[in-house]
């Protein structure tokens, strides 16, 4: 492999990680300090964090460095996914093809509506009374 490590950017609602990847066997490390299990606290996170590297069969094989900021866990997480998703593409391209068909190369794009005036919520309104 040449230019390691492999970087890739992923964004998730307000959450943004940068991801690096590097040959080793399977050690991630979140901010400089935890492991990505006490970091995100869910085994859910985690599964859906690290689901690129599972599918292909390579979460043994590399080493992962991970700097996330911004958002909850869960918008983190998908932010995780995608960044690593990217990183592998860049380390080899001919993992396209596999890492498309399960839609892992797509940014969720889905925003949280902002709070309108006159009513509690983005699309709750208060109770109406006729009388």
């Amino acid at each position: 492999m040449k230019n390691e490590p492999f970087s890739g950017i992923g964004r998730r609602k307000n959450s943004t990680a940068r991801v690096y990847l590097s040959s080793g066997s399977g050690n991630f490390v979140v901010n400089n300090k935890l492991d990505l299990n006490s970091y995100l606290k869910r085994e859910s996170l985690v599964i859906h964090a690290i689901k690129p590297l599972e599918i292909l069969n390579l979460k043994d094989k590399y080493d992962l460095k991970i700097n996330v900021s911004g958002g909850g866990l869960t918008g983190q997480a998908g932010a995780i996914q995608l960044g690593v998703a990217r990183a592998l593409l860049e380390s080899d391209k001919e993992l396209r093809s596999q890492l498309k068909t399960h839609g892992l190369l797509t940014r969720d794009a889905r925003e949280v509506e902002r709070k309108k005036y006159g009513q509690p919520g983005a699309r709750k309104k208060f109770q109406f009374s006729k009388r």
